[in-house]
């Protein structure tokens, strides 16, 4: 394990005993899953794919010359050995971790290789989400019964294409509303993952998967108030935010916790997309021209979810201790207050701009504090997006535009320079 050396140090610095050390050393193996070789379980992953892509490769290429019944014959026989080898695993490598993501990914693959071969041979028509409708369908329960996190992040890459095929660009056959239903059905696997094997790559993918998924998904409830689905998407950065933000998720490096920098990053996003003129002036023009429908799909999908996230910040908070409050929570709850008041006044681009620049603010403030360079350059990216935003969006003369970017880029310097000589100070005052 990574910190097995550190561990070593501290039972012979006598900081530690022993047993406490093989206590702390199977703690983390627990999280961490069964023992396994990462690159032996890539290459048994990868494996699978490429064997199911090369049977489809033979075949097609003697395709015409074969009989139907050969044919169908030849579309079942991958599922059936797809079956074959995942029962075997079941019986004799059960606790293999290669041996069961291997098996189940080439399982889900030869499903809808199936699907595909019988409609082609009997010539069934269909749209394509109606068939990944089906192929997700099918493939569920390989999830549960091999107990595979590769076959679930592949059936979260069927259900958003789903829903993309069938909310943005696809004929419509099904409503895109199933996805939310198909997403639900995954849940139970992932709420298991997270609490046997929290420290596994599988969990921290789907911790990025997961999250994307939704925010792809969450348009496809617009129906005719698009301007509406600003509020939607702010408050579904709120609630992301708010999960990356449970005690669990809180306790994961950054770049494990997809959930914090998706709701982060897509909420500031937000906020200066809606810093122009033209947002506000649309919304206006559709809520006096009333075609804004206040029980459009588009309010529900935003109420629900600024109900979610502010129950999640309060549940938070209530937990926290020492109470802290970051530059970002608020921010979905504001930016609801300013949409309403951007209905009747102008005001609200002025309110907007003022958000996002106090967010940044607060946000190299609290890099500041906490010497960390990390939290205090995105506050300063933060202010750089805001300025560049105004570049294209106002009239100030190109001189002053010039000041500014020079002013910002020597913050950068400047900031930067004096955190790093604080942080040496401390240190070596530290070591005296």
């Amino acid at each position: 394990m990574k910190f097995s050396k550190e561990l070593d140090e501290l039972v012979q610095a006598g900081v530690i005993d022993s047993a406490t050390a093989e206590k702390i050393t199977n703690y983390y193996t627990s999280k961490a899953g069964p023992p396994q070789n990462r690159l032996t379980l890539v290459f048994g992953i990868l494996g699978a794919v490429l064997v199911g892509l090369g049977i489809v490769l033979i075949l097609g290429n003697n395709w015409d010359a074969l009989s139907r019944t050969v044919k169908t014959a030849i579309a079942f026989l991958p599922l059936l050995a797809g079956q074959i080898i995942c029962a075997f695993t079941l019986l004799r490598q059960k606790e293999s971790l290669v041996w069961r993501e291997g098996s189940a990914t080439f399982l889900v693959l030869t499903i809808g290789a199936c699907i595909s071969l019988v409609a082609l041979i009997y010539n069934i028509q269909g749209q394509m989400d109606s068939f990944l409708l089906t192929w997700c369908l099918l493939a569920l329960p390989v999830i549960y019964v091999m107990r595979s996190s590769a076959a679930a992040l592949l059936y979260i890459i069927g259900i958003t294409w789903y829903a993309c095929e069938a909310g943005y660009w696809g004929s419509h056959t099904y409503e895109p509303y199933a996805y939310w239903g198909l997403l639900i059905l995954v849940l139970p696997h992932y709420v298991m993952l997270s609490r046997t094997y929290s420290e596994s790559n599988f969990f921290t993918v789907h911790n990025w998967f997961i999250p994307i998924s939704v925010t792809i998904a969450l348009g496809t409830v617009a129906v005719d108030s698009e301007e509406l689905m600003f509020l939607a998407y702010m408050c579904l950065f709120g609630l992301l935010y708010q999960i990356g933000h449970i005690p669990k998720m809180d306790a994961l490096k950054v770049r494990n916790n997809g959930y914090l920098v998706i709701g982060a990053l897509g909420s500031v996003a937000i906020l200066l997309a809606v810093s122009f003129e033209w947002y506000w002036n649309g919304l206006q023009d559709g809520y006096n021209n009333a075609t804004i429908a206040w029980l459009s799909p588009e309010i529900i999908a935003a109420g629900l979810l600024f109900l979610g996230a502010l129950i999640l910040l309060i549940l938070n908070k209530r937990k926290q201790s020492p109470f802290v409050l970051k530059p970002a929570e608020l921010a979905f709850i504001l930016f609801a207050l300013i949409f309403f008041v951007g209905l009747f006044s102008p005001i609200a681009i002025l309110l907007v701009n003022a958000l996002v620049l106090s967010i940044g603010i607060l946000t190299i403030r609290e890099g500041a504090l906490q010497n960390h360079f990390g939290i205090l350059n995105y506050g300063l990216l933060i202010i750089t997006a805001l300025i560049i935003c105004r570049f294209f969006d106002s009239n100030i003369p190109f001189i002053l535009k010039g000041v500014m970017f020079v002013a910002v880029g020597a913050g950068f310097f400047y900031a930067n320079y004096r955190m790093a000589n604080r942080i040496r100070r401390e240190t070596v005052n530290t070591q005296n």
